[in-house]
């Protein structure tokens, strides 16, 4: 089991990404695997704002192309979402405790990070670094040394 993370899908869109290729073909890979992978609600989210962002995209989708993309690849039998649970507030104040000085953009990670504890899964497949932080996770970037 693991968490796929908003910069690999973006690369796979992104015909203009130096990872496209690389990303787009993991993507597949994953698509038609056994092995479950998750994607969170808020790197959903994530995924619709950047690769909708004229001023961040380069060729920027519209909402629907991006909308759909995302539902193709949950329609696959190994992919699901990772959402909250009761547990949830007692996750995040357990790592906002063991991380009191994430800020900013970092809080987008706690709160997969979260999920992630929160559902037992302990890997994540990113090209960010920032992961590497919460010490619960193992932090893959497939990009450079296989996945």
């Amino acid at each position: 089991m693991f968490v796929v993370d908003t910069n690999l899908l973006l690369y796979a869109v992104n015909p203009d990404a130096e990872d496209h290729q690389a990303a787009r073909a993991l993507i597949e890979e994953w698509r038609h695997g056994d092995r479950s992978w998750f994607l969170t609600w808020s790197i959903v989210y994530e995924f619709l704002r950047v690769s909708t962002h004229p001023k961040v995209f380069p060729r920027p989708l519209t909402l629907g192309q991006a909308r759909e993309w995302i539902a193709v690849l949950l329609s696959c039998p190994p992919a699901g979402l990772l959402v909250p649970t009761d547990r949830h507030l007692a996750v995040l104040e357990e790592l906002s405790k063991r991380h009191p000085r994430l800020r900013g953009s970092v809080v987008h990670d706690l709160h997969t990070a979260a999920l992630m504890r929160e559902h037992g899964v302990t890997e994540i497949r990113t090209a960010d670094v920032d992961f590497h932080q919460f010490t619960f996770l193992t932090v893959v970037n497939p990009l450079v040394g296989g996945a």
